[in-house]
C-alpha cells in the first residue's frame, strides 16, 4: 500500500517544516552548505538534516568555518545546494539602544546602512551563483521591512538581483509568525506590521532566467481607465 504524502503548502508557521518541504521538491539530497549558519537554528529540531558544511563571519560554533558569505573558500561550480539567510536590519544611533533594537540586534545582526545592506545582498547572490553548479539550488530567507517610515520589500530586491546572476525562482514559501517583538511606541504605527518572511528558492539556470525575460520584456502596465 502507497504512503499518501501530505500535501506541500506555500505557507506554515514552521520554518523547519518549509525547509524540509523545500528539500523534499528540489534537493532531496540534502544542504551541502549553510553559508550564514550561527548557531544553525534551522537544525536544532532534528526535522532539517544538518548541512554537510558550516560558514559564518564569526563563528558561533566548533565546526563553523569562519568565511564572509561575499568571498568564500569553495571552488567554482562545488555545490548542489545552499542555504543563505541574512541580517535584514540597518540601523545607527539611538534606536540601537531602545529594548526592541537590542534584542533585535542581538538575534538578527544589523547593518549600518540601507545601501550596505543591500550591496551585501547583491555581493552575496553573485557569489552563490559562482559556487553552485549548472541547476544547483539556493535557499534563501529574507523579510521586507520598514526603515526610518519607508517600506522596503527587501524579496522583491533579491528576486531582481538573483535574476540578475542567472538564478531562476522556482518557488516562494511564506513563512508566518503568531507573535513579533513589539516597540513601546507601536501605538503611533503608520504601517502593517509584518507577520511574515520568506524562503525564496532558486535554481540556477540561465536558460530558465532568459526565458522568463524574453516572456516578460516589453509588458507594461494597462492604459488607466478614465472615468468623469
Amino acid at each position: 500500500m502507497k504512503t499518501e504524502q501530505r500535501i506541500i503548502k506555500s505557507y506554515s508557521f514552521s520554518q523547519e517544516e518549509i525547509l524540509s518541504q523545500i528539500l523534499r521538491l528540489y534537493a532531496p539530497q540534502g544542504i551541502d552548505a549553510d553559508i550564514t549558519y550561527s548557531i544553525g537554528q534551522f537544525y536544532k529540531s532534528g526535522e532539517v538534516p544538518p548541512p554537510r558544511m558550516k560558514f559564518d563571519i564569526e563563528p558561533q560554533t566548533d565546526d563553523t568555518v569562519a568565511a564572509d558569505s561575499r568571498h568564500l573558500p569553495l571552488g567554482d561550480k562545488s555545490l548542489g545546494c545552499i542555504v543563505f539567510d541574512p541580517p535584514f536590519l540597518a540601523a545607527t544611533g539611538k534606536s540601537l539602544f531602545t529594548q526592541e533594537g537590542n534584542l533585535t540586534v542581538r538575534r538578527f545582526g544589523c547593518y549600518a546602512s540601507e545601501k550596505e545592506l543591500f550591496a551585501y545582498y547583491r555581493a552575496t547572490m553573485s557569489e552563490v551563483s559562482r559556487i553552485l553548479k549548472d541547476d544547483g539550488i539556493a535557499i534563501v530567507k529574507c523579510q521586507d521591512k520598514i526603515s526610518s517610515g519607508k517600506q522596503f520589500v527587501s524579496h522583491h530586491y533579491i528576486l531582481n538581483m538573483a535574476s540578475e546572476v542567472g538564478l531562476y525562482c522556482e518557488d516562494i514559501f511564506i513563512l508566518l509568525a503568531k507573535t513579533r517583538i513589539l516597540s513601546p511606541k507601536h501605538d503611533h504605527q503608520k504601517h502593517a506590521r509584518k507577520y511574515h518572511s520568506y524562503f525564496l528558492v532558486f535554481r540556477k539556470s540561465k536558460k530558465k532566467v532568459e526565458i522568463i525575460r524574453r516572456n516578460t520584456d516589453g509588458i507594461h502596465p494597462r492604459k488607466p481607465v478614465e472615468t468623469h
